[in-house]
């Protein structure tokens, strides 16, 4: 009999406990609902009728036909001059990602090491870019590699150059500009990563005799890998999707694939050809990020990401 009620007790105990996990689930789903709505109307809604939209036949006086059509992603993938669009795209976005890793990590590693005010002033630093307008930052630029801007005027006082340099409306200039506005974000990620570093595994390896230089290929780089990876995907979303930096320090001589969206659906008002260029640059760059990954995750000297 007390054997038998000790059952029963917890039995009764395993179904509280499953009422209370239960209602702990629904707790954090109403706590998510507000943000999931947000997410669902601001970018799945939108997301959803672009893609509809790109499979629709273009109408000169409504913008968007009735006929269902795959001649935009056809037309588009079919022409050589759009694929180099996708190529120059895809790297210039690679470009500034990896720019902005081999900049960004000595500044993070020597604001992780520094201490009190001087931490908080040099964050302040990297930041401050960031309390100004993009579009006031690419006009910084365009004068600066204007054929008559700061640089070239120098290099031609200096008598280092004849002929002014072609710098700006170029790929360099549009890269230049990319890291400069993304810069920050990659700072942040690996110096998040670098101050989770246990100083004692640093300790123990110049210890055991390893050199700085094998101490931070063996120790420090692969613990950093998940900031750099974090802040590589920030990176590259926002410069493969980048519209102003490229319409200012590019041009029509350097078109990516957001500058032809632009031009499709606010110039050439063909709102179908317009959705199935930015719904393939989504794809794109989902496609390239989880190659990335997975890349990443498989590398033997990197640090699995879970």
């Amino acid at each position: 009999m007390q054997a038998e009620t000790t059952y029963q007790e917890q039995e009764l105990l395993i179904k509280q406990k499953k009422k209370n996990l239960t209602k702990k689930k629904l707790d954090y789903m109403l706590l998510l609902l507000p943000t999931l709505g947000i997410f669902l109307f601001f970018f799945l809604l939108p997301l959803f009728f672009l893609f509809i939209t790109s499979f629709k036949t273009f109408d000169a006086s409504s913008g968007i036909g009735n006929d269902w059509t795959l001649q935009n992603y056809i037309k588009f993938l079919s022409e050589k001059s759009y694929l180099v669009v996708i190529w120059r795209t895809i790297k210039i976005a690679l470009l500034t990602t990896l720019v902005a890793i081999v900049i960004s990590f000595p500044v993070a590693y020597q604001i992780s090491k520094a201490k009190g005010r001087i931490k908080n002033y040099l964050t302040l630093l990297v930041l401050s870019p960031l309390l100004i307008s993009m579009v006031i930052r690419c006009y910084g630029w365009v004068i600066l590699l204007n054929n008559n801007g700061v640089i070239n005027n120098t290099l031609q006082h200096f008598g280092l150059i004849d002929r002014p340099l072609t710098l700006l409306y170029t790929e360099f200039s549009v890269i230049i500009g990319m890291v400069h506005v993304l810069f920050p974000y990659m700072v942040l990620s690996i110096m998040g990563s670098l101050e989770r570093i246990d100083p004692s595994v640093i300790r123990a390896s110049q210890n055991l005799g390893a050199s700085p230089l094998r101490t931070f290929f063996s120790i420090v780089l692969p613990l950093t890998l998940p900031g750099i990876f974090a802040g590589s995907v920030m990176v590259f979303s926002l410069g493969v999707s980048s519209f102003v930096t490229p319409s200012i320090l590019g041009g029509p001589q350097v078109k990516v694939m957001s500058y032809l969206t632009y031009e499709q659906v606010a110039v050439m008002l063909n709102w179908p050809y317009g959705s199935a260029i930015g719904f393939l640059l989504i794809l794109i760059a989902t496609i390239t990020i989880i190659i990335y990954s997975k890349l990443l995750m498989n590398s033997k000297k990197g640090v699995a990401i879970q």
